[in-house]
């Protein structure tokens, strides 16, 4: 019958094969010949490529990568096992088990609350802490709840911020808390945090503490301002006393200064002449006891010499009665500076005619007396 003909397959390339082929590439079909084939005693080879082939997939999606800034902590049975560094690692699951923990991430912990303080005024603060996680074994494993940003009530690192910052301002004043404290107590309440949460094993480290708002209640505020207003006005009128304090203090003091000196310069000065005066007439003294005739009358030609040098001078005749002024030639008509003038009684004892034997004699007109 020619291979063309209807009913029946006379394809002389092998109709018969093409069916068989067909039926044979069907995936279901494979897997049923496969395991009829496994049933009835067939090849061995087979069965032992189901297990290779699990274990190759079981090896390889046990592989893992940690980024940069993230640590890996490896549980082996539920229990720490070692903290993995960044790279490419290696799990056997479901034996162990990796967390990965960010350890650059900067975190935030934040609480807005009012306080008492020291001089049981009451402060509003808001307060902010940044931190970090430095130990990732600590932190997932020593604490429950180590900072639990869900819920940062429940967390240890936001009780013991609430902690920190209420004992630091619970020994501080009003005044130091809102103004210039700040700082103060940033710092102090970072160490007290890190001080606690290093206690704790808690494995966090405290960047930074920041009081972002430190203000009196609004109950009280308007008061408050109107009693820092007076101390700002009082601390204006104590800077400007102080101000002129340090002007007049200084002027005073130099003028007093001054005067201690004129005054040392003067006793000085009274001192060295009264021990000269004094040495003076010592000496003359000594003079006088050798020979007192002629001490006495040098004295009262000095004396005599020093006074009319002073004066105008006169003459007067007593014959004729006329009067001739003669003025000194000595500095041209400029009466010479007078030395300071001696006691009257010193003049006087000076003016007194010596009691001794020496005559004496009178001139014609009985005016003059002469000393010899």
């Amino acid at each position: 019958m020619p291979w063309n003909e209807p009913g029946g397959d006379k394809d002389p390339w092998g109709g018969n094969n093409k069916k068989t082929s067909s039926k044979n590439n069907n995936p279901a079909d494979k897997v049923t010949e496969l395991f009829s084939n496994l049933s009835n005693g067939g090849d061995h080879k087979l069965l032992l490529l189901i297990p290779i082939a699990l274990l190759v997939l079981w090896f390889i999606t046990g592989f893992y990568t940690i980024e940069s800034g993230q640590r890996g902590v490896v549980l082996r049975f539920g229990a720490f096992s070692a903290v993995e560094k960044p790279g490419l690692h290696w799990l056997a699951r479901p034996i162990d088990k990796v967390i990965v923990v960010d350890i650059d991430r900067n975190r935030t912990a934040s609480d807005q609350t009012t306080m008492l303080t020291k001089d049981e005024n009451i402060v509003d603060l808001k307060i902010e802490v940044q931190y970090l996680v430095k130990g990732v074994d600590d932190y997932l494993f020593n604490v429950m709840y180590a900072d639990f940003e869900a819920m940062q009530e429940r967390g240890v690192l936001y009780n013991v911020m609430r902690s920190a910052v209420r004992e630091v301002v619970g020994r501080s004043d009003l005044d130091f808390v809102i103004k210039e404290g700040r700082q103060q107590i940033e710092q102090e309440t970072h160490t007290l945090m890190q001080g606690i949460l290093d206690k704790y094993k808690t494995g966090l480290l405290v960047k930074k503490v920041n009081l972002k708002d430190a203000t009196a209640p609004e109950q009280v505020k308007e008061a408050f301002f109107d009693v820092t207003r007076a101390r700002e006005e009082f601390n204006r009128s104590k800077n400007k006393a102080e101000t002129y304090a340090n002007k007049v203090i200084p002027d005073a003091r130099g003028k007093a200064a001054r005067i201690v000196e004129y005054a040392s310069a003067y006793k000085l000065e009274v001192v060295s002449k009264a021990e000269g005066e004094a040495s003076r007439f010592s000496q003359l003294l000594t003079e006088y006891s050798k020979a007192p005739k002629v001490t006495r009358k040098r004295l009262y030609l000095d004396m005599m010499e020093e006074v009319l040098s002073r004066s105008k001078k006169v003459i007067l005749d007593a014959k004729s009665g006329n009067q001739v002024l003669y003025l000194p030639i000595g500095n041209a008509g400029t009466m010479p500076a007078s030395p300071p003038m001696p006691p009257l009684n010193v003049i006087e004892k000076l003016q007194q005619p010596a009691k001794d034997t020496t005559n004496r004699t009178s001139s014609p007109s009985g005016k003059l007396r002469e000393f010899r």
